[in-house]
């Protein structure tokens, strides 16, 4: 069951069941990887074929139910659940619509109430004809079920925030390798490739997010593919890795001046510096999201690049809350959040820092290994 002992994954169902019990619902309907990975241990790239719906149903009471494609039987039957019932996928006339329909009136008969994520952040993963289909065989009320699964995945047991040190920890071994491939002439597409194998031999099981960007004095934007363009003097380099080991993300950035830095992009990279300090100490149980956005943004002093200062992390590359000035998202023991301050140096020249934490009593703690406090420079 991906690592996890039986106990992790009967206290995360017994969360959310009471949740809904709150809520007056009597099943949870999953579609979605990282809720269908929380609640079962069910961990494939399958995945990423869009071919299959998958679900999830967590009654009332009990171990989730698995209503999934026959090929995940096998991998399935690996977790703790017992209940799996199958159909052959894909199918054109019933992909699993009736086979859910009947898992779900059994556990949720009558006008019974199902919950759902449909709120910010959540996809239903299943074609939007079915759905239709499915409430359509139903006497059952679907109901948004957001704010219930968003509040119960928020907090992260011991045991995930050791898998998450564990890819900060990957991912902060590879930065230090940057240098022996990133350098004058050398195309920005190639630096990208190679981080990515460092990633790999340190340990990563898979690298789904490489972004960065490079620059004289700053980079353009920190989405936009690599290309071929070779590091110049002057330059600074920016590479931001959502890695994943054991089902779960990292999810920071490193910068580096490529020969020499100017005066402006040490001033940037000191701001940034300033802001992180800022959110890290800001950053405690008992604050709002919007709390640890206005310590950074007060240092920065303009509207960050991303639109946002930092979000939650997990087996999502990124999860609630977003660090923004409307999110007032209590903050709480347990939650890992990102920091990432961003400013614009110059019309056409950004620079952003991104670090990884754990909320503790005592405030925040460092999952990445901390920065450097003054802009690295390779060569």
């Amino acid at each position: 069951m991906s690592g996890f002992e039986l106990a992790e994954f009967e206290g995360r169902a017994a969360r959310l069941q009471a949740g809904m019990a709150a809520a007056g619902l009597d099943a949870l309907l999953l579609t979605c990887p990282p809720d269908v990975f929380y609640v079962t241990g069910f961990l494939t790239r399958f995945w990423e074929s869009p071919a299959r719906p998958w679900f999830v149903v967590l009654p009332a009471s009990g171990a989730p139910i698995a209503v999934i494609p026959s090929i995940g039987a096998e991998l399935m039957g690996k977790t703790w659940l017992r209940d799996i019932r199958c159909w052959t996928s894909p199918d054109l006339r019933d992909d699993g619509v009736s086979l859910l329909a009947d898992t779900l009136a059994e556990v949720a008969p009558g006008a019974g109430r199902v919950g759902i994520p449909m709120g910010h952040e959540t996809h239903l993963r299943m074609p939007l004809a079915d759905f239709a289909r499915l409430k359509a065989c139903l006497t059952s009320q679907f109901v948004d079920a957001t704010d219930l699964v968003r509040r119960v995945r928020e907090v992260k047991s011991e045991a995930e925030i050791a898998r998450i040190r564990a890819i900060c920890g990957v991912a902060d071994r590879a930065f230090e390798r940057v240098g022996e491939f990133a350098a004058p002439g050398v195309g920005l597409d190639r630096v990208f490739r190679d981080f990515q194998v460092a990633l790999l031999q340190e340990g990563a099981d898979w690298v789904p997010y490489l972004a960065g960007g490079a620059g004289a004095g700053g980079y353009r934007d920190v989405i936009s593919p690599a290309t071929p363009a070779p590091l110049q003097i002057g330059d600074v380099l920016m590479l931001d890795t959502g890695a994943v080991r054991d089902g779960y993300f990292c999810d920071f950035d490193r910068n580096f001046a490529i020969g020499r830095a100017d005066e402006a992009g040490r001033r940037a990279y000191a701001t940034l510096y300033e802001a992180t300090e800022a959110g890290l100490a800001a950053a405690r149980p008992g604050a709002v999201a919007a709390d640890v956005f206005h310590a950074m943004h007060r240092v920065i002093g303009q509207d960050g690049a991303a639109g946002r200062l930092g979000h939650g992390l997990g087996l999502s590359l990124t999860e609630w809350p977003s660090l923004i000035a409307q999110d007032q998202t209590e903050l709480r023991e347990g939650m890992v959040l990102t920091l990432e301050p961003g400013l614009q140096i110059a019309p056409g020249r950004i620079m952003v820092h991104e670090e990884n934490i754990v909320l503790r009593r005592g405030g925040a703690d460092l999952l990445s290994r901390r920065a450097p406090a003054e802009l690295p420079i390779l060569g």
